[in-house]
């Protein structure tokens, strides 16, 4: 897999967004989310720094979230058993996850009392 020509690598990467977005519902509502999100910034015409920070932490969301999935993925496949190790891991990624998906909501409120001018 290693050395191939970019666009195939492009084809990789996509193919597990897509098979992502096939399987896992948590991760169709964070892509809505963050699909919706330009449009939310535009009505509240937030600055540059503000785009770039929803922007950054939408997207880290959603890499949690292929994360997440490649790692239960493959730990289903390995060991299908339950095991407190693999349970310990999979908890731990999707709790990476839910912090991240925390973050954003803080930084989409704070983005929201900036434009109405309660935060400075």
């Amino acid at each position: 897999m290693k050395n191939r020509p970019m666009r195939q690598r492009f084809g990789f990467a996509w193919e597990g967004i897509a098979a992502t977005w096939r399987n896992e519902r948590s991760f169709r509502t964070q892509t809505i989310f963050a699909l919706v999100l330009p449009v939310v910034l535009l009505l509240l015409r937030v600055s540059a720094v503000w785009w770039a920070l929803c922007l950054t932490i939408a997207f880290l969301v959603l890499a949690a979230e292929l994360f997440n999935t490649a790692l239960e993925s493959l730990i289903d496949h390995l060991h299908p058993e339950i095991h407190p190790a693999i349970k310990l891991a999979k908890d731990s990624a999707a709790g990476a996850v839910l912090l991240l998906s925390i973050s954003a909501v803080i930084v989409g409120v704070l983005a929201v009392l900036v434009a109405l001018g309660v935060l400075t």
